[in-house]
């Protein structure tokens, strides 16, 4: 077992490498450069029409649904366990590359959104299915169709093995059990699994039952639960970040100059303990990718379900989520550990230094700190556990042509899943689900590098329309 996880490990580390990283960030610089950093240059419109949604447009969900759908399954872990991480592994300097990812990701986003709409099938329903899988084969052609199945394949392997569920749920329970019971001292023993907390056994029966009622109600209901989750959670968490901030006003100047001396010049800021430039770099660029998915394929199957008939319209929408995930909500976990020097504490690793910062930055008791730490983290990833659902049950779709036998039996499968999660602990399962996570990303950036000639050309006549005064709303 010990030889199959270092193999593992290893592969892990070739897919999540540099030519990976290369590859995603290559495929934003060229769309920023095309699409006339269209990022900086329409955000605001694209803020407007976030929450303005189309009254005619076709679909299963509003386009503000369908970036909540995205958002659960982007807002989660990685805000807060994956930039703590970054930072003390690359230094604060990574908070800076982790920002600079996510400014080329927003383009990356938009195209993947147009390309979601433009290339989507909606059947006689009103049921609606596209992302890669569409925009490969029907934007690239049928001889590419077997890229197409090879991202649904890697799709479907990432929901069902870790990232969607087994990660999340362990995230939960241990969350609640660090909470309310620190010592491990109430303990249950299950036959032939082990000795558990009963919080990590009730924190996993109550999870599974909310993600069946969720589940079972597909799309419209993942995306009516994620509309008020999502952002009410965003908020809350925000806000805290702020308070931090605010209540340590006078040490943020040195932490942003802490940050940009790192990014370029590691040492003088870690004092030797981070090596160079190129660490900080991998680990920002590495962990704002995993953060906002930009360039993984996944927001896009998202994307493919909103009520609008312009595919320029949900580019723009669909960009906001990397910016809402990254620029700000990772920017303030960093910011906030950088102020509050968690980074430096010894022996503090994952969701520990975010806690650590919390508890030291906020005007709260230690108690109150860690508690609304939980909930937001337990919130995270439990909308988390909902989006992935829906991205790999809609690459099951796509592999099966819509059996929809094979998708509840898939459904439930999934919830097991959640059920058994924090009782899996082997790491192989992790690393495995993280590798096919990286893979899903290698058909979809072809496919954005070839199709970026269709991103560019449906941009230009959008706001061509919209100078000559088009339908919709400016």
């Amino acid at each position: 077992m010990e030889t199959l996880t270092r193999v593992l490990e290893q592969i892990d580390s070739l897919v999540w490498g540099v030519p990976l990283m290369v590859l995603i960030l290559a495929g934003g610089i060229l769309l920023t450069a095309r699409i006339q950093v269209l990022q900086i240059r329409k955000l605001p419109l694209a803020l407007k029409w976030m929450i303005k949604n189309e009254e005619d447009g076709e679909g299963e969900v509003s386009s503000f649904g369908a970036l909540c759908t995205a958002l659960s399954a982007t807002i989660g872990t990685g805000n807060i366990v994956g930039v703590a991480t970054a930072v003390c592994a690359g230094g604060p300097g990574a908070l800076f590359w982790m920002v600079v990812a996510a400014f080329f990701g927003m383009a990356t986003k938009y195209a993947e959104g147009l390309l979601a709409v433009k290339y989507r099938v909606v059947d006689e329903t009103g049921h609606s299915l596209g992302g890669p899988f569409y925009y490969i084969e029907r934007g690239m052609g049928e001889k590419w169709k077997w890229l197409a199945k090879l991202f649904a394949f890697f799709g479907v392997l990432v929901g069902l093995l870790g990232i969607g569920t087994i990660t999340q749920v362990n995230g939960i329970a241990n969350a609640v059990r660090s909470f309310f019971d620190p010592e491990n001292t109430h303990t249950v023993l299950i036959p032939g699994i082990g000795e558990y907390s009963v919080f990590v056994i009730g924190a996993s029966i109550v999870v599974a039952i909310f993600v069946a009622l969720v589940l079972i109600g597909g799309i419209k209901r993942i995306a009516s639960v994620a509309q008020i989750i999502v952002p009410f959670m965003a908020i809350i968490y925000v806000a805290l970040c702020l308070i931090l901030i605010v209540c340590n006003l006078s040490a943020v100047p040195e932490a942003i100059a802490t940050v940009v001396r790192g990014a370029f010049s590691p040492r003088a800021v870690t004092g030797g303990v981070v090596g160079s430039v190129f660490v900080a770099m991998q680990k920002g660029v590495s962990r704002g990718i995993f953060s906002n998915e930009a360039g993984l394929g996944s927001a896009p199957i998202a994307a493919a379900a909103a009520q609008t008939k312009e595919p320029v319209r949900q580019g723009l929408v669909s960009m906001t989520g990397t910016f809402i995930d990254t620029i700000v909500i990772c920017s303030l976990t960093g910011l906030s550990i950088v102020i509050s020097g968690a980074w430096q504490i010894d022996g503090l690793e994952g969701v520990e230094v975010t806690s650590y910062a919390f508890a030291h930055g906020l005007p709260f008791s230690e108690q109150v700190s860690s508690c609304l730490l939980m909930v937001c983290l337990a919130f995270f990833a439990f909308t988390t556990i909902l989006g992935w659902d829906y991205y790999s049950e809609r690459c099951l779709e796509y592999l099966t042509n819509g059996r929809t036998h094979v998708i509840t039996a898939y459904r439930w499968l999934y919830i097991l899943v959640v059920f058994i999660g924090p009782y899996m602990t082997v790491s192989a399962v992790w690393t495995i689900a993280d590798i096919v996570n990286g893979l899903m990303a290698i058909p979809n950036m072809i496919a954005i590098f070839a199709l970026n000639g269709i991103v560019v050309k449906e941009t230009q006549a959008f706001f061509e329309r919209q100078k000559l005064g088009g339908s919709t709303p400016r």
